[in-house]
């Protein structure tokens, strides 16, 4: 009982972590949107290399925010499937912070592979595959509505009737305004307390020695909560129009609840079996089939599994390319959010991660790394 309460409640944690970091992306980019009157957004469209070098860029960072990003802006039309994979392959989920504490030298050469490997493939993607470019799957899109425009078509400002960003907004009576202000409000006090923390940063935090570390999850998470406060200003300050139609409309009624459902379920799912299944049972001296088990586990839309051919590299167990097979095809929680958005595609993605992890790992076992 014990231990199922724990199960519940770590998963409960960690969907109420990814579903806030996921719709304050949202927000962010929808407000960004709005006010460059989409014309960021349009720009992006047009390279099909900046699309994928973003993706590569926000798959760097640490954790799962920069990949709850390039999950948000690929559903909405914004980057391209290769931009999708490049991520994927260069993102380490939550191990990242671990694998900082653990290995520093190690993790970023790393990191820098697989930087490069994610580019590559990214664009050899979008190459071989271009009707994979571009699907809507969020049937509103990031728009631009006529209230959203706030010059005149020949460049002067709008008059005092034009929507202005002012607290005195917060006089409207938007009830839609102030549930998102509170919720957000709580989030940024749970990523400022470490309420939301995972499990495995108390195994970063023993190995830092008590140390600072700018790479620990709970400096990135403060970080974050401090780019939160960003989202709560401009949720306090914009017109009725914008909060109504754009924020709670669009990302609220239309990504929360689904979002947190479908990562809370396959969570569930996930520690569940980790619980009765042992893993680190499976674990061989022999190096083919370790990769190969390496790139099947990286299929877990979860942050833990991989930890275990961290803790075996670091320990001289296994070689480079083990690691290497796992951190291709393992990206932590970020791709849950795509799980819920689109089924089909989270599919396509995994296989492409897991060929590619295969041909990469054994292909560095055969150079003997």
């Amino acid at each position: 009982m014990h231990e199922a309460l724990h199960i519940a409640e770590d998963v409960l944690r960690n969907s109420v972590l990814i579903t806030g970091l996921v719709i304050i992306m949202m927000l962010m980019i929808e407000y960004i949107n709005v006010s460059s009157n989409g014309k960021w957004f349009s720009s992006l469209r047009q390279s099909r290399f900046g699309q994928v070098l973003l993706g590569a860029i926000l798959g760097v960072v640490p954790g799962c925010v920069g990949g709850f990003a390039t999950v948000s802006l690929y559903t909405h039309g914004l980057l391209s499937f290769g931009a999708l994979i490049a991520m994927m392959i260069v993102s380490s989920g939550d191990e990242a912070f671990v694998m900082l504490a653990m290995i520093p030298k190690e993790t970023l050469i790393l990191f820098a592979v697989l930087f490069v490997i994610g580019i590559a493939v990214g664009l050899a993607v979008d190459l071989i595959a271009p009707g994979k470019k571009r699907h809507v799957y969020c049937d509103t899109d990031f728009e631009i509505h006529s209230q959203d425009v706030h010059h005149h078509a020949h460049g002067e400002h709008c008059t005092d009737e034009c929507p202005k960003r002012t607290l005195k907004n917060l006089k409207g009576g938007e009830w839609q305004r102030y549930a998102l202000l509170g919720g957000i409000l709580l989030f940024i006090v749970a990523l400022a307390l470490g309420l939301l923390e995972h499990e495995h940063a108390e195994e970063a935090h023993e190995h830092a020695h008590g140390s600072f570390n700018i790479f620990d999850e709970y400096w990135i998470n403060l970080l974050f909560a401090v780019i939160s406060l960003f989202a709560l200003w401009f949720t306090a300050v914009s017109d009725s129009h914008f909060i109504k139609e754009h924020l709670w409309k669009h990302v609220i009624k239309r990504h929360l609840l689904k979002i947190f459902c479908w990562t809370f379920g396959a969570l569930l799912i996930v520690e569940i079996g980790l619980t009765f299944f042992d893993i680190g049972s499976w674990t061989k001296e022999n190096i083919p089939f370790m990769i190969l088990l390496a790139t099947l586990v990286g299929i877990i839309p979860e942050s833990g599994p991989h930890l275990l051919f961290v803790s075996l590299f670091a320990g001289g167990a296994v070689p480079f390319s083990v690691l290497l097979a796992s951190s291709i095809s393992q990206d932590g929680h970020a791709s849950l959010p795509l799980l819920a958005e689109t089924k089909k595609d989270f599919i396509y993605a995994k296989l492409i991660n897991c060929v590619v992890a295969a041909l990469f790992g054994y292909g560095l076992f055969l150079l003997g790394f």
